[in-house]
This record gives structure tokens, C-alpha cells and sequence, in this order.
């Protein structure tokens, strides 16, 4: 076989199932975590920006009271995502999440396109909370008599209203107050899993406590005319009717992503096969149920129009006027988003981790600390990088961004479902997403998966025409950066990831017959 086609087929060479199935055991990480850790990191995960920060935005430029519909299309479409990553986090429990599931099941090149669209879903995602987190702050320090000036707490680029949603334009500022909320929120990873999980757990219960009196003492004050009407009549492109409420529910779609960083804590799950979907289904659960209360609190008490701001909830409690109140949401927004960002830059550093494994990123990135266990230099370069995000670009754009690459991370995982059970029918599933399938010339086809696909391409469709539609009224800076991120990434593949993969040199040599196939070393 040529050298050429050798190369053409690593491009799908695929990861031995049974190699991933066995955890990986040389790569150091401990298992640590139970149930209820898993549990507390989806939900620590969950809720952050979308409720805190881009529910008041979704309403104010899409949708108005009709969020409340974009938060139930939003979280059915991930109900169908989220059987799919049980289903395969219990069979094959390790680090890499999603991108192992694609590599075990797609092969290399489907693995790597999915590995970097993760960086839309955790590096991006990380960048936007830090947004959020930096309008929560300002606003508390403001209510010390501290003013920040805008120029430290305003990105680059700035999202303002415009006729059939939001434009883009470039401002004096950089965000150094959601950079450096970054920097310092990923300080804690670098000393071990275990310090994370504790403060992560105690943050997320601060945080949940914090929604629950929001939405006690936010009820009383609810005015029943702001629902009316509950969808406002279009007014244009995407500002508004049905339009505006899939538009929205396209933007707070990839609120919804925290089930999926518990699946990449799987060699670190003392028990994977048990508590991976307790801690994937439980999250999802619970906080779905948290986000629809909050968001009706919410839009009951404030008008929509008045909610395109950086600190909502804030807002909605200054309308109820109760002044202890609105100290303790500022404080809990505040503590409680430091947890989304290091759940994002932990699940980020976890999966560029599993990538260096396999050879298709640089080995610093799985470059373990001597003492504490961590990949502590790819972690600081993650970080880094999203504290760059963080202080030059406006939420809203950080947003579409990053529920581009959840719908078609979401699309593989679905996908990786129905090929892994037609590839290998025979192996043990803990976990099986339930009513069936269909066969097709006899390939199996599950009617969980492919909705799943279907509802993610349902959800982006919106997103990918209002972009279109804005780059073509002269606004292509999220085009431009959508084609420059795959730019780059088909760059780092193609002049290292495919040199370098290990699987790839593993295949090369197998046709020259040097060494086993990877079911006869398993055996």
C-alpha cells in the first residue's frame, strides 16, 4: 500500500474500543469524584451566564416573554444529547470525553473536527462567563461607591441594538476585569482535582440558594401585563414573534453544555458506569427546572425591552426594592459564575489532555505537575487564550459562537450512538438510550439519536441565517471569525495533529506488518 493511501485511511483510523474502555490507567489522573460530585459539577456547569446574564439578553433582542418557550426548546433538544452521552460515557469511561467517543466510533479526522469544536463549547464558553461575571462585579463594587471606568470593563468589540436584532462595533475598551477573572479562577486547577471539587461543590450550593430566594421573594412582585402579549408581533428579521423565539432559544442553547463537562471527569469517577448518567440526566434535570422559574421571575418583574444588560437579575431586584436582597444576588452572580469558569477551563485542559495523548496537539498540553497531578502548562495556555476572548469581544457574539460548536458537538455524539452500536452490538452498555431504532438495509438507526441530530440542526438554523444575513448587511465580524477558528484548526491538523497522530503511525506500521491489530493486543 502506498505511503499516500496509508495516509488517506489514518485519516479514520479509529481508537481500539477496549484501549479506551480501560480507562487509560497510565495516565495518572485519580478517581476521586462520587455521584454527587458529578452531580454538582453538570449543575455548577449549567447554571451561569444563560441564566444570569443572556436570558435578559435573548428576551430584550428576540424574543420577549416568549424566552420562556426558547428555554423548553432549548432544553428538549439536549434531553435527546444528553441520553446519547450516558449512553456512551458509561461504556467507555475516560478522559476526552466527546472527542474519544468520536475517535473510538468515527475514527481520527471526525474525532479531531469534533475535539476542536470543543473549544467553541468550553475555551468561548469560559470567555463569555468571565463577560458576566465582570457586570456582576462592577455592579457590586458600584454599590461601594466604586466606580470602574468603562474603558476596564467594556470589550473591543461591543453588541448594540439595532432593527432585527443586535450590530456590532468597535469600541475604546478592553474587558481587563473578565480577563483577569480568568486568570484567576483557573489558579485553583493547577493544585489538584481535589481542591476544585471542594470549592466547586460549596460555590454551586451558594449559587442554587441564590436563584431559589431570587425567585421566593421575586414572585410577590410579578406584574401579569408584562406577559402580555407573551410573543410579540415580529418587527423584523429576528426581533420578535416565533422568528425571534427559535432565534433565542438558538442563543441560550449552549447554557444547557454542563451535563457534558461531567462526562469528561470520567477516569476520574470513582464508579463511571453508575454515576456518569446520575450526574449527566440529574443536571440536566435540575437545572432545567431552575431556569424556567428564574426566567418567569424575571421577565414578570422587569419589562423585556429594559433587560439587554450585562447584570439582569440585578436589575429585577432593584425594581422590588429590597436593598439586602439585591446585595445578596450581586455577591451570589458574582461567586457563583467563579464556578462556571473553572468547571469551563477544567473540562477545556481535560480534552486538549486526551488530544496530546493521541498525538494531534503538542505534549505540553498532557505535561502532568510533579506534585499535584494537574496538566498544569495546558491549563495556563487555556487560559490565557480565553482570557483574550474574554476581554475583546461583547457576550452576545461569545454566545452564537459558542452554540455553533454545541450543535455539532452534540450532532457527532448522536451520531457516535448509532455507529458504535452497529460496529459493536456485543459490547456491555450500562447505560441504553431507550425506544428503540430502526433498521435500514439492516443498520441500526435509534429514534433517540437521530432526532437528537435533527434537533440540533433545527436549533442552529436560525443562528446560521442571522449571521448570514448580517454579514451581508455589513456586519461579518462573527462570519469572519467562525471561518478563521476552522481556519486555524484545519492548520494544526493538517501540519501537526496528522503527522504526529499515534494512531496514524500505529496504522502505518500495522501494513507493514510490525505490529498487531489493536483486537488481537487486547485479547
Amino acid at each position: 500500500m502506498s505511503g499516500l493511501k496509508r495516509r488517506k485511511n489514518s485519516l479514520f483510523v479509529k481508537k481500539p474500543f477496549l484501549a479506551s474502555g480501560a480507562g487509560n490507567p497510565d495516565d495518572g489522573l485519580k478517581r476521586s469524584l462520587g455521584p454527587f460530585d458529578l452531580l454538582l459539577l453538570g449543575v455548577g456547569s449549567i447554571i451561569g451566564a444563560g441564566i444570569y446574564v443572556l436570558t435578559g439578553a435573548a428576551a430584550a433582542s428576540f424574543a420577549g416573554p416568549g424566552v420562556l418557550f426558547s428555554f423548553v426548546i432549548a432544553g428538549f433538544a439536549c434531553v435527546f444529547a444528553g441520553l446519547c452521552y450516558s449512553e456512551l460515557a458509561s461504556s467507555m469511561p475516560v478522559t476526552g470525553s466527546a472527542y474519544i467517543y468520536a475517535y473510538s466510533t468515527l475514527g481520527e479526522l471526525p474525532a479531531w473536527i469534533l475535539g476542536w469544536l470543543l473549544v467553541l463549547e468550553y475555551g468561548v464558553a469560559g470567555s463569555l462567563v468571565a463577560v458576566g461575571f465582570s457586570g456582576y462585579f462592577v455592579s457590586l463594587l458600584a454599590s461601594f461607591g466604586v466606580v470602574v471606568p468603562t474603558a476596564l470593563s467594556t470589550p473591543f468589540v461591543q453588541s448594540l441594538p439595532a432593527a432585527g436584532g443586535y450590530s456590532f462595533v468597535a469600541g475604546g475598551g478592553v474587558n481587563l476585569i473578565a480577563a483577569g477573572a480568568v486568570l484567576l479562577m483557573a489558579t485553583p486547577l493547577l493544585f489538584g482535582l481535589r481542591n476544585f471539587a471542594l470549592v466547586n461543590s460549596s460555590i454551586v450550593l451558594l449559587k442554587i440558594l441564590v436563584l431559589v430566594v431570587f425567585v421566593v421573594f421575586g414572585f410577590s412582585s410579578i406584574i401579569p401585563d408584562h406577559f402580555t402579549p407573551l410573543i410579540p408581533e415580529n418587527e423584523g428579521g429576528f426581533a420578535y414573534g416565533w422568528q425571534g423565539v427559535f432565534r433565542a432559544a438558538s442563543m441560550i442553547f449552549f447554557a444547557y453544555i454542563g451535563f457534558e463537562t461531567v462526562s469528561t471527569a470520567a477516569a476520574e469517577a470513582r464508579k463511571p458506569q453508575r454515576d456518569l448518567p446520575i450526574g449527566i440526566l440529574g443536571s440536566l434535570a435540575v437545572c432545567t427546572i431552575i431556569y424556567m422559574a428564574v426566567a418567569a421571575v424575571l421577565i414578570g418583574i422587569v419589562p423585556f425591552r429594559e433587560l439587554n444588560v450585562p447584570d439582569p437579575l440585578a436589575l429585577a431586584v432593584d425594581h422590588i426594592g429590597k436593598p439586602w436582597l439585591l446585595f445578596f444576588v450581586k455577591v451570589g452572580a458574582v461567586i457563583g459564575l467563579t464556578s462556571i469558569l473553572m468547571s469551563t477551563c477544567y473540562g477545556q485542559s481535560r480534552i486538549f489532555f486526551a488530544m496530546a495523548r493521541d498525538g494531534l496537539l503538542p505534549q505540553a498540553f498532557m505535561k502532568l505537575h510533579k506534585k499535584h497531578q494537574t496538566p498544569w502548562i495546558g491549563t495556563i495556555i487555556i487560559a490565557s487564550c480565553m482570557a483574550f476572548a474574554a476581554g475583546a469581544l461583547p457576550i452576545t457574539l461569545l454566545g452564537d459562537l459558542i452554540s455553533i460548536g454545541v450543535a455539532a458537538t452534540f450532532s457527532i455524539v448522536c451520531l457516535s450512538v448509532i455507529s458504535l452500536r452497529n460496529s459493536a452490538p456485543e459490547i456491555e452498555r450500562p447505560f441504553k438510550v431507550p425506544f428503540g431504532g430502526f433498521h435500514i438495509r439492516g443498520y441500526w438507526i435509534g429514534y433517540v439519536p437521530a432526532f437528537g441530530i435533527f434537533m440540533c440542526l433545527f436549533m442552529i438554523t436560525p443562528l446560521i441565517l442571522d449571521l448570514a444575513t448580517k454579514a451581508m448587511n455589513g456586519n461579518p465580524l462573527p462570519v469572519y471569525l467562525l471561518l478563521g477558528f476552522i481556519g486555524i484548526g484545519a492548520l494544526i491538523y493538517v501540519f501537526y495533529g496528522h503527522k504526529n497522530s499515534k494512531m496514524g503511525a500505529d496504522e502505518g506500521r500495522l501494513v507493514q506488518g510490525d505490529i498487531k491489530p489493536a483486537g488481537e493486543v487486547h485479547q
